[in-house]
């Protein structure tokens, strides 16, 4: 049986400029750190580079096709740094700019909803060169970047995100440095973290002064459980925890770091830091794919935790555990220790990694997808009905794409693309979710 959600309730699908457009170095655009990072030997486990991906930027038509065959009105994509400026900051490329003029007039054809992120991890390399987010005038680039671009599509573009994931790329990127632009800096990363938020901040300004009317988040959030009931091990879950989901959330919603953190956070904030951080929010996005296991690391350790595995649950080919209820939970939890700070909430990304590919006559049977996607939707069901406002429900992804450190080795799409031809074949998931979007009571509202 197919979960139904309360009309109006929103579903779409997600992707990101460096993982779908490829053309990465045709009509203006200037490199990213992803260019540069899968260029290194050894960083993307496949060997793989974002330079073609789903060619996405030469088959966009083809694409929003897709989206119109699949019924889900509602479609999150983000816009390319380089693509739009070069160097980052000054000469405006407007061949970049024209890219998502089409884009944006053909999803609007399409009767399709755009959401537009503003920075999916591809920082120009050229502000990497001079700094990058370790660097406070980013912040300032990044304000002048998103002016321009909320003044160019502002008056098409109904939804919009500033940064996605500010966790991932501080931890990820410059904590245990496995992305780009692959720093392992432990915990100087949080001077990452706090620019990365005040960017989240003058970004918002920026685009509602450009006329945007509804600015949201993308943040990538997980329950966190202690691997024992030690005190350890619940020390460390809890420090993981203020700084996985607590900082980006007290942040943004409060305007405040948490107390446990403000001695490695004080001497990052800057008068007005904070007040410019909580700008109101139209809708809280919250990306989740797996809880996440914390034990107390070796006293030796670089950091004082170590990230396992949840053990006992089903795994998806990229060996993150499955477990919808803990979905539920964290947006139940969520709801009761935030109240009157969330706005609205939107699934923005959620997702899974299975390979499958097409059989001996082309199809794609890809059933552990469907029963992770019905089981997720249908958590979000739970949620709502227990009294969380959640409005929308976006899967990651609508096609298969570059998975960063792992190149294309997991693949995420409700349709599968041949990286050698770019024939895209839609998936058994993808009819499912048609079939759950038409179902719904008012989907077409």
């Amino acid at each position: 049986m197919l979960p139904l959600l309360p009309p109006g309730f929103r579903f779409g699908t997600s992707t990101a400029a460096p993982q779908i457009e490829g053309a990465a170095a045709e009509d203006g655009r200037g490199p990213s750190i992803w260019d540069t990072f899968a260029a290194q030997p050894g960083r993307i486990a496949d060997g793989g580079t974002p330079a073609v991906a789903c060619d996405h930027y030469h088959r966009y038509a083809e694409d929003v096709g897709l989206l119109k065959e699949l019924g889900a009105r509602d479609y999150r994509f983000s816009v390319s740094w380089p693509r739009v400026l070069p160097e980052g900051r000054g000469r405006v490329n407007e061949r970049g700019l024209d890219f998502y003029d089409r884009l944006v007039d053909a999803l609007l054809e399409a009767e399709i909803r755009p959401m537009a992120t503003l920075y999916h991890w591809d920082l120009p390399q050229a502000l990497q060169d001079q700094g990058g987010w370790l660097h406070r005038d980013t912040i300032d680039h990044f304000a002048a970047y998103a002016d321009l671009v909320g003044r160019r599509l502002g008056d098409r573009v109904e939804h919009w995100v500033p940064v996605d994931e500010p966790n991932v790329v501080s931890l990820m990127g410059h904590g245990i440095g496995k992305h780009a632009p692959g720093l392992p800096l432990h915990f100087d990363a949080l001077w990452v973290t706090h620019h990365l938020l005040v960017a989240h901040g003058r970004a918002t300004i920026a685009l509602r002064e450009a006329g945007a009317t509804s600015v949201g988040s993308a943040n990538n959030h997980a329950p966190i459980w202690p691997a024992s009931d030690g005190d350890a091990d619940v020390g460390a879950a809890k420090l993981f925890d203020a700084l996985w989901n607590a900082t980006y959330i007290e942040a943004m919603l409060l305007g405040r770091y948490p107390a446990d953190l403000m001695p490695l956070m004080e001497d990052l904030v800057e008068p007005g830091d904070m007040a410019t951080i909580r700008q109101p929010l139209d809708f809280y996005g919250v990306n989740y794919y797996s809880p996440v296991k914390i034990a107390a690391a070796p006293e030796e350790a670089a950091m004082p935790f170590e990230l396992l595995d949840p053990l006992g649950y089903p795994t998806t080919d990229a060996g993150w555990s499955v477990v919808p209820s803990a979905l539920r939970e964290w947006l139940i939890m969520f709801r009761a220790r935030y109240r009157a700070a969330l706005p609205p909430i939107v699934i923005t990304e959620s997702g899974c990694s299975f390979g499958d590919g097409p059989d001996e006559h082309g199809q794609v049977h890809d059933q552990r997808r469907i029963d992770y996607l019905a089981a997720h939707v249908g958590a979000v069901r739970e949620a709502v009905e227990r009294g969380v406002d959640v409005r929308g429900y976006y899967v990651w992804s609508l096609l298969d794409t570059f998975e960063w450190a792992q190149g294309y080795q997991q693949r995420y799409g409700l349709v599968h693309v041949d990286h050698d031809t770019q024939v895209r074949t839609p998936k058994d998931s993808f009819r499912w979710y048609a079939d759950l979007v038409a179902a719904q009571p008012q989907h077409a509202g």
